[in-house]
């Protein structure tokens, strides 16, 4: 007996049906999900060599800026700060957490600038203060590699595959930030401006040409200018290396000994770099209430705190750019933020104060590329 030859719709059936029994076992046995996490898995190891990349990239560029500034076993000095970390102190117990905290923030940076001397003895000041830039980036960058590395492998050795899931979503903006660094590498050792560098800049050109800098704390100076009428105090961290200095400190400092001269400041100033909303334009400025520094504490409670002491009016401006634009040179859009933040601080002294009265301005941010 000769079987007839099935007919193409019996095919198609018969193939549908057997594509339906696959699909359920897969949904069953969670063949699916296991396929899926192999893929998320692939995706997030390519991008890890590329983050592997930037941080060795990072780490390499240190080296030899180092070496050409007759730094002696940068090798060594670079692998061995990369990994340098800071231990939290107790915060359950939060009496004089801040003073504990500023302490050890301290510590961390004047190890990084002892070894820094250390190896780069012939090398001036504003080569060591680019020199632990490139630490520093080279330090994110190894970090950013190793803990995406740590939440992949953690992910596939307990399966768990919404932990990979959630690292494969963001690993985009997670590369983005990355390369953000590595390209800021550039700028820090060409020594130009950044976008951080706005309140610095807004600080210099209320200044005026000429003026006289002395330094009152660490790597942070200050100068007096009369605006219209008005003594202004100005404070920035010293350039043109990259330093943010220690302007809280700085500021307490200086108020502490204008108060004591009987010349009680009326009104205290900030200036600073804000990271701006998506839609927001670039350059743009906002004033308010409050002390406009990115610090984790130890600084801007300073200003805070000074403030309320003596009860001075404590005045924010903010230049308003994206992350990216923060840490990388200076662009147009941020030099005519600049440009209206001084006429928007003026604005303030002008309007929040009388003529006699004693004002200090301070110009919050890295002042590499901004002199005096």
């Amino acid at each position: 007996m000769v079987l007839e030859q099935a007919s193409l719709p019996e095919w198609i059936s018969a193939i549908s049906q057997l594509l339906l029994v696959l699909i359920f076992i897969a949904l069953f046995t969670g063949a699916n999900q296991r396929i899926q996490v192999y893929l998320w898995s692939r995706d997030i190891r390519s991008k890890l060599v590329i983050l592997e990349s930037f941080a060795n990239d990072a780490r390499r560029r240190a080296v030899e800026y180092m070496v050409s500034k007759g730094a002696k076993d940068a090798e060594s000095l670079v692998s061995r700060l990369a990994d340098f970390f800071v231990i939290s102190p107790v915060d359950i117990e939060p009496v004089d957490i801040i003073r504990r905290l500023e302490h050890l923030v301290n510590l961390r940076s004047r190890r990084f600038k002892e070894e820094v001397a250390r190896h780069m003895p012939e090398a001036d000041e504003v080569s060591r203060s680019k020199a632990e830039v490139a630490l520093e980036i080279a330090s994110a960058l190894s970090f950013i590699h190793k803990y995406v590395r740590h939440i992949l492998l953690t992910g596939e050795k307990t399966r768990n595959w919404i932990l990979i899931m959630q690292l494969q979503l963001i690993m985009p903006m997670i590369l983005k930030i990355a390369d953000t660094y590595r390209r800021a590498l550039n700028d820090f050792l060409k020594g130009v401006p950044i976008g951080d560098s706005a309140g610095p800049m807004v600080a210099l050109r209320l200044a005026g040409r000429g003026a006289r800098w002395e330094r009152i704390e660490e790597e942070t100076v200050y100068t007096v200018a009369d605006v219209e009428g008005r003594r202004v105090y100005i404070v920035k961290a010293e350039g043109p290396g990259s330093s943010v200095g220690r302007p809280g400190s700085a500021t307490e400092r200086l108020i502490e000994k204008l108060v004591a001269q009987g010349r009680k400041p009326r009104l205290l100033v900030t200036v600073d770099a804000a990271l701006k909303l998506e839609g927001e334009e670039t350059g743009s400025v906002a004033d308010g209430v409050g002390a406009a520094i990115g610090d984790i504490g130890p600084e801007k409670i300073r200003f805070e705190r000074i403030a309320v002491k003596y009860g001075i009016a404590l005045r924010a401006v903010a230049i308003k750019m994206g992350l990216e634009e923060a840490i990388l040179g200076m662009t147009e859009k941020i030099v005519k933020g600049v440009e209206k933040a001084v006429e928007r601080v003026k604005d303030i002294i002008r309007g929040e104060s009388k003529p006699g009265d004693i004002v200090v301005v301070v110009g919050v941010g890295n002042t590499v590329g901004v002199g005096q």
